[in-house]
């Protein structure tokens, strides 16, 4: 088993983690059709936007993670709308313009983003939301800096796209370990006049 096997099937992550309130917002202002969740984990977006009616291709490369996915989307009657995908991340070939809406959550990864906004159909959008480096202690995420991104470098990376939504954050949570995070949302668009969906919830996230 890999190491992201055995923390799945240990209970160490969550196993029904919430998809972010800035994805929840957004998501009915996103065109129906097909979905990408990258790094898919136990399904954190990949069951959520199922239920909301997407038809999800769930990418990761742990098949524990995968399972559970399988086992949470059987429990809600998803299962013929979410596809696992076992692939390794920094190599899979991601379709051209396949997608109306890709995730990735808490996986670090710049090098494969053009290929992600490649992915996108025309109109298509892309949420990322990732750990950030912070001045102050954050037990939550990577011990490290090699796996959060720098003030700034997530939104950097989606300015080939249109940018509708990105902050960045500290969050007090509830075991003591704090949480500093990039969130991105962005659209596959062009022009200096465009439209831009309302965000109607401003709840912040409880996981």
């Amino acid at each position: 088993m890999t190491e992201w096997d055995e923390r799945f099937a240990s209970g160490e992550y969550p196993r029904e983690p919430e998809p972010s309130a800035v994805l929840r917002s957004y998501e009915p202002s996103v065109p129906d059709g097909r979905a990408l969740d990258v790094a898919a984990g136990t399904g954190r977006n990949a069951v959520f936007l199922a239920q909301a009616g997407y038809a999800v291709d769930a990418l990761d490369t742990s098949r524990e993670g995968l399972r559970i996915i399988r086992e949470r989307a059987g429990e809600r009657g998803i299962t013929d709308r979410i596809e696992p995908i076992c692939g390794d991340i920094s190599t899979y070939g991601f379709p051209s313009e396949a997608y109306e809406l890709i995730t990735m959550s808490f996986f670090h990864t710049l090098d494969r983003f053009a290929d992600l906004s490649e992915a996108l159909a025309p109109g298509g959008y892309l949420f990322v939301e990732g750990h950030l480096r912070s001045a102050s202690p954050t037990p939550s995420g990577p011990s490290g800096d090699r796996y959060r991104f720098a003030a700034n470098e997530l939104l950097r990376a989606g300015l080939g796209l249109t940018v509708l939504y990105y902050d960045e954050t500290t969050q007090e949570r509830p075991d003591d370990r704090r949480r500093a995070t990039a969130r991105l949302l962005a659209r596959r668009s062009t022009g200096g006049r465009q439209s831009y969906p309302a965000r109607p919830r401003e709840d912040e996230d409880d996981e």
